[in-house]
C-alpha cells in the first residue's frame, strides 16, 4: 500500500491569514467574530460573522484577472500559493501528468451568483452578465484554475458534500495517491459566504446564532445555551504527495494520512441523526482503514458547529465509538474561526497537523457549562489550550444532505518508518 503524507500547508482564515498566525491565533484562543462589514445587516437575523480581517484581493491579483474570479476562486488560490511554497514545489521538476488538484467548496460563486442577479433584476430586465458569469459560479471552477496556474494535468475535480466537502476532498486525494493513480495532489476547501443570500438563508434554517450583542462568544460548542453556529470565510490548502516521492524530492512532511471514513446519515435535509449513526459509520470506518483502535486517538477536532442538534449527535456518536472511560481530548476550533462550510475541513485538518507537529490542542473557546450527559465523559480543554502528547488525531466534518467524513492523521517521526 502507497503511503501518504503531507508537505505543504496553506491557511486563509479569520484568525490568520497565513499558516503561523492561524496556528497562533488557534493557540490563543482568538475570535474571529464581529460585525459584519460586507453589506447592511440591519433587517437580518444575524448580523455578525467571521470575516477575514485583512485580505485585500489587490494585494494578489491585478484588475484585469480579478474579473475572472470569485472571492472564492480567489481564496483557494492564495492559499495554495502559500503551500506551494511551503512545500518547496517546482513543477516543472515532476510528472505532471501525475499531479493533480480535488478541490472542494459548498457555495462555488455564490457572491457573484447575488450580485450578477441583483443587477439584473434591479435594471430594466436587459440581460447585461459578466461573460465571466458562468465559469465564476461553477463550484469545481477553484480545482481548473488551480490547474491552469501550475499546468498540471492530472486527476482534477470537485468533490461536493456541503461542510463535509474539503475533507471529502483530502480522502480523495489520499484514495487516488494510495490507488496508483497519482504522486502527488493539491487539495483543500474554499468559501466565501457571507452575504445577503447565505446569511439570510441559514438563519431562515434557524442555523445561525442570533447572538448579536456578543458576536465574539456567541460560537459556544457543547454549551446548554448555544444557539447556532457562526459563519466564516476563507481557504486551506493542503499538499498531499506519495511518501517515497516527496523523500526522493527532499520534501518536509508534516503528517501522514492513514485513515478516511465517508458515510450517510439517511435520516434529514439539514439535521443530524438523533443518535449520531452516519458519524458512527465514518468514524469506525476511518479507524478501520488506519489499522486502529478507538484508544489510540489522542485528539478529536470535532464538527461541532454550535447547533443545539448537530453538536449532541456528534457527542452521542463519539461515545458509541470512544466508550466511557476515553482519553482522548476533543476541541471545536469553529469557536474561534467560525464555521467555513466546505472549507472547513481543510482548515481543520490543517489544526490536526499542527497538534500533531507540537503536541498542543488547541482550546474550545465560550464554552461553559458541557451538556451535563457528557461533561466528565470526554477531555475538553475550555478557554485553554493544552499540552498533549498527540500521534494520532481525527477530524470530523458534516455536512446538510447527512454527509459524512471523517479523516485520521499520524504524526511523521522520521524518514525510516514504516
Amino acid at each position: 500500500m502507497r503511503r501518504v503524507v503531507i508537505t505543504g500547508l496553506g491557511a486563509l482564515t479569520p484568525i490568520g491569514e497565513t499558516i503561523d498566525s492561524f496556528w497562533d491565533g488557534l493557540k490563543n484562543g482568538k475570535s474571529g467574530a464581529g460585525p459584519i462589514t460586507k453589506f447592511d445587516t440591519g433587517k437580518f437575523k444575524a448580523k455578525f460573522a467571521c470575516e477575514l480581517k485583512d485580505y485585500n484581493a489587490l494585494d494578489h491579483f491585478d484588475r484585469k484577472e480579478l474579473r475572472k474570479y470569485d472571492p472564492f476562486s480567489q481564496y483557494a488560490l492564495v492559499s495554495t500559493d502559500q503551500a506551494v511554497k511551503d512545500a518547496a514545489l517546482n513543477f516543472d521538476e515532476v510528472d505532471k501528468t501525475r499531479v493533480g488538484v480535488i478541490w472542494g467548496s459548498g457555495n462555488g460563486g455564490i457572491q457573484t451568483f447575488q450580485d450578477q442577479m441583483t443587477e439584473f433584476c434591479e435594471g430594466d430586465g436587459t440581460p447585461r452578465f459578466t461573460p465571466y458569469f458562468i465559469p465564476r459560479i461553477l463550484v469545481d471552477i477553484a480545482s481548473g484554475i488551480l490547474s491552469i496556474k501550475y499546468g498540471l494535468q492530472g486527476v482534477n475535480f470537485c468533490p461536493v458534500s456541503a461542510c463535509a466537502t474539503s475533507n471529502t476532498a483530502l480522502i480523495e486525494a489520499f484514495n487516488y495517491i494510495k490507488w496508483d493513480k497519482a504522486d502527488l495532489i493539491i487539495s483543500g476547501g474554499s468559501e466565501a459566504a457571507i452575504n445577503q443570500a447565505s446569511m439570510g438563508g441559514f438563519a431562515s434554517a434557524r442555523a445561525l446564532s442570533t447572538k448579536n450583542d456578543a458576536p465574539e462568544s456567541a460560537s459556544m460548542p457543547f454549551d446548554v445555551e448555544r444557539d447556532g453556529f457562526v459563519m466564516g470565510e476563507g481557504a486551506g490548502s493542503l499538499i498531499v504527495e506519495e511518501y517515497d516521492h516527496a523523500i526522493k524530492r527532499g520534501a518536509k512532511i508534516y503528517a501522514e494520512i492513514v485513515g478516511g471514513g465517508m458515510a450517510a446519515d439517511a435520516y434529514h435535509l439539514t439535521g443530524t441523526h438523533p443518535e449520531g449513526e452516519g458519524a458512527v459509520l465514518g468514524m469506525r470506518e476511518a479507524l478501520r482503514e488506519a489499522g486502529i483502535s478507538p484508544n489510540d486517538i489522542d485528539h478529536i477536532n470535532m464538527h461541532a458547529t454550535s447547533t443545539p442538534l448537530g453538536d449532541r449527535s456528534e457527542l452521542i456518536a463519539a461515545k458509541r465509538v470512544f466508550g466511557d472511560d476515553s482519553n482522548v481530548t476533543i476541541s471545536a476550533t469553529k469557536s474561534m474561526t467560525g464555521h467555513l462550510l466546505g472549507a472547513a475541513g481543510a482548515i481543520e485538518a490543517i489544526a490536526c497537523i499542527k497538534s500533531l507537529q507540537e503536541d498542543f490542542v488547541p482550546p474550545t473557546i465560550n464554552t461553559k457549562n458541557i451538556e451535563p450527559d457528557f461533561v466528565n465523559l470526554f477531555d475538553f480543554p475550555l478557554g485553554k489550550g493544552r499540552s498533549k502528547v498527540v500521534n494520532y488525531a481525527m477530524s470530523n466534518t458534516f455536512g446538510f444532505g447527512g454527509h459524512i467524513a471523517s479523516i485520521v492523521l499520524k504524526k511523521y517521526s522520521g524518514q525510516n518508518e514504516r
